[in-house]
């Protein structure tokens, strides 16, 4: 017995004292703090405590530490059961060893068998150099397990400190990153790789810090202040989530009136159609106690998504955002919103859109970079997601853009419009252009051409673009009061919980990648 109090205290120091000093000092915890702070008090069951690592090449025979560098196990958050990792960078900088990857191995195996969620905290220097082919062999086994578990349990990757290398490919393989501002950083080649091959000169966090991949390459989904605030973080997410694709996403006790009305909805939509305004505000206004987590909030601001609750039943929200690039659908918002809606639908989490889009958005970038190929994956997304699906058209539906949003015809199952929106194959002052085009060519005075626009365009506005047209051919169910939204949103969604929809069997489709 004393023995094992002996090889358990030893086995939580990690590397040390010493190291864990020099861990606080950087503004990051150990590997064992992160899971208590994530787990709830007295659930944790660890596995492999007393591994230790089988090399004795250069010397690491003489250096051995309990748990090899990474602590692994399942607990409970909330009451609900997950399984995770943690890596120890004060053991061999949290460097992955052929046991350590057997521990991580070990944890997702047991993860898909009971069907719960996967939590890694990655926090480490890359392969263990010294073990070879070996620890590149345990990364091909995680990435393989991560494959396997892709879309029947949530997996989410945390980032808290380096991730480098082969390193990388698992949390991108994971549903959800979330990285720590100023202290983790993603990366496939470092710094130094990079000065040697490109001669550029640049800094780790500059290369792959939090704030580069939640803006430019949109590889975090989230982004803490801290490694406090990233826990809080996952544990909300995870509130929104089930164990499995086989279960329901839990339902939230909610005390927000499912019939609240909220009048400044009647008027949130600008006089004049090139205005902007502010999509959240209606996202938050229909949800319950106007709860938002947004996903990827700095990235592809043009299109917003995140999860809230309609009377407690958990749902994504996919919507145009006309305060940013008005709304246009680019590359990076397509693949932003397809990626979110398969993941939606793989889990059983409904889908609401709201729609206020004016196009996708022109020019040679886009094109020369595949907007064809990366908005064919929002629309494969949608047209193959079978969950309950309720689109609500603001203003704008122009063009493809229009089917490309949950439209009727993509299987959508709900779909409203509110009076001030606008359905048209283009915006009224481009098809008066199209359409006038001769008559406009003989207009000499810009005045009389700027009249001539103005006038057919209000024709056509009255004609075409209303809701009233789409709902006469039955492409819009109904048209509703804005202020109305939330009620006719969760009726919808109680409604369609009985929904099957069954997809042609096959082995798997061929998403437009």
């Amino acid at each position: 017995m004393k023995r094992l109090i002996a090889e358990r205290e030893k086995a939580r120091l990690g590397g040390g004292q010493k190291r864990i000093d020099s861990q606080h000092k950087k503004g990051k915890f150990t590997a064992r703090e992160r899971v208590d702070m994530l787990l709830d008090e007295g659930s944790f069951e660890e596995f492999d405590m007393f591994v230790t690592h089988r090399t004795t090449d250069f010397d690491l025979g003489n250096e051995h530490y309990l748990s090899d560098g990474v602590i692994t196990g399942h607990g409970t958050i909330d009451g609900r059961t997950v399984y995770l990792f943690s890596q120890d960078f004060t053991v061999f900088g949290g460097s992955l060893s052929e046991t350590n990857a057997l521990k991580i191995c070990k944890v997702m195996d047991q993860a898909l068998k009971v069907g719960a969620p996967l939590i890694g905290i990655n926090d480490s220097g890359g392969a263990r150099i010294q073990e070879g082919v070996r620890s590149l062999s345990g990364y091909a086994s995680i990435f393989q397990r991560n494959i396997m578990a892709s879309g029947v349990i949530p997996q989410i990757s945390v980032i808290f400190g380096p991730c480098a290398g082969g390193a990388v490919y698992s949390p991108a393989l994971t549903d959800f990153v979330l990285m720590a501002d100023k202290t983790s950083y993603m990366f496939v080649t470092g710094p130094k790789v990079v000065k040697t091959v490109t001669g550029e000169n640049i800094t780790d966090e500059d290369l792959g810090g939090a704030s580069v991949h939640a803006t430019k390459s949109g590889v975090t989904h989230f982004v803490g202040a801290n490694e406090t605030e990233g826990i809080l973080l996952i544990k909300k997410l995870l509130s929104y989530l089930p164990q499995n694709n086989l279960e329901e996403p839990p339902l939230a006790i909610c005390d927000d009136p499912a019939d609240r009305l909220d009048d400044k909805l009647n008027t949130i939509i600008p006089e004049k159609p090139s205005t902007p305004y502010d999509v959240k505000d209606v996202i938050h206004s229909i949800a319950d106690n106007g709860e938002f987590l947004e996903v990827q909030r700095q990235y592809a601001r043009n299109i917003v998504v995140g999860f809230v609750t309609f009377n407690g039943i958990s749902t994504g929200v996919v919507a145009n955002q006309p305060n940013y690039l008005a709304g246009c659908l680019d590359i990076n918002a397509s693949r932003k919103a397809a990626r979110f809606v398969r993941f939606c639908d793989a889990f059983n989490i409904p889908i609401v859109t709201l729609v206020d889009v004016p196009g996708f958005l022109p020019g040679s970038a886009q094109e020369f970079d595949g907007i064809i190929t990366n908005g064919a994956k929002l629309i494969f997304a949608y047209g193959e997601a079978t969950v309950p699906k309720i689109t609500i058209i603001l203003r704008k539906a122009y063009g493809g853009a229009y089917c490309v949003m949950s439209s009727k015809q993509l299987r959508g199952d709900v779909n409203y419009a509110w009076p001030t929106a606008e359905i048209a194959v283009m915006g009224p002052i481009g098809a008066i252009e199209v359409l006038y085009n001769r008559s406009l060519n003989a207009i000499e005075s810009p005045e009389e051409r700027a009249k001539f626009v103005a006038e057919n365009a209000a024709e056509y506005r009255e004609k075409f673009s209303n809701p009233y047209e789409a709902a006469k051919y039955g492409y819009i169910d109904d048209i509703i009061e804005p202020r109305n939204t939330r009620f006719r949103i969760i009726r919808a969604l109680q409604t369609l919980s009985t929904k099957k929809d069954v997809n042609p069997p096959k082995k798997h489709s061929t998403l437009p990648l």
